[in-house]
């Protein structure tokens, strides 16, 4: 049997744009179907066996239900690398691969981090790659997702040491100190939830999306008050925000004695990042 872009462009054109639905459909003939970039914009058909016939159906169905292309390919690329993604983990955002690339670029060789809430761990994976003979500890209070992180760590070859940790009950009991520590905490408001797209709130993880909306700042508070005491003389904290917090986060960590507080704002002109030194 046999399919054609134009019929998953048409199918999936029920429940999207036009523009998104030929990206998923490019997708779907090209990275899924095995069809290749010519072929897919000839529109020529596609021989399925039966079992590909049912694989596309299944693939359409959930597609048609909002559920994120990554989810369903069972992956996402993160500063060129593949990164394993389930409903167990936030999907990396382009926003976090900005923050990454600002440490990168303002991080010496060797230095001491750690990621709080890793998720995927492209955060902690990615530094790990790229800072010479970095040590990189992530922590996640969901084993869900840490197992998804080791399992990245170890497809990439990365050395990070995955630990699982509740950041709102943990107690700072001395030991390893850091250069810097990183976090893209949980930062959307729950009177927001109505404002996010289907794919985002009706499949990825809770846990790594909401904050109460009367304390949306208390990840932030949380890990700068434990920074004063885990980091070292000079060290750095970095945080991606929600746009919308950019000076109240500022003013927080100026409130806990930080200096050279500097919010950074993403591709799109929004606040996006903050830096802060100890």
């Amino acid at each position: 049997m046999a399919t054609n872009p134009a019929y998953i462009r048409r199918t999936l054109g029920t429940a999207y744009e036009p523009r998104e639905a030929a990206a998923l459909s490019r997708i779907v003939c090209t990275e899924m179907l095995g069809q290749s970039q010519a072929d897919y914009f000839l529109c020529k058909d596609i021989e399925l066996s039966a079992n590909q016939e049912e694989k596309l159906q299944s693939i359409l169905r959930r597609l048609l239900c909002f559920e994120p292309i990554q989810y369903v390919q069972g992956f996402t690329w993160f500063l060129s690398r593949r990164f394993l993604v389930t409903p167990a983990v936030l999907i990396p955002r382009p926003e976090t691969e900005e923050l990454v690339q600002r440490i990168i670029e303002e991080t010496e060789a060797g230095a001491s981090v750690l990621d709080v809430g890793t998720g995927s761990g492209c955060i902690a994976i990615s530094l790990a790659l790229s800072l010479s003979e970095a040590q990189v500890e992530a922590w996640d209070v969901s084993l869900e997702a840490l197992e998804v992180a080791m399992h990245n760590a170890e497809q990439l070859h990365a050395n990070v040491d995955f630990r699982l940790q509740d950041m709102l009950t943990c107690q700072w009991e001395g030991g390893r100190r850091y250069d810097l520590i990183v976090s893209n905490p949980p930062y959307v408001l729950e009177q927001e939830r109505e404002t996010l797209a289907p794919n985002v709130v009706d499949y990825e993880p809770e846990l790594a999306l909401f904050v109460p909306d009367d304390d949306p700042l208390l990840f932030y508070r949380k890990i700068a008050e434990m920074g004063r005491q885990a980091l070292k003389p000079q060290g750095r904290l970095y945080f991606e925000i929600n746009r919308t917090q950019g000076v109240a986060v500022k003013q927080l960590l100026e409130a806990q004695g930080y200096s050279d507080v500097t919010i950074y704002q993403d591709i799109s002109h929004n606040d996006r990042i903050i830096k802060a030194h100890l």
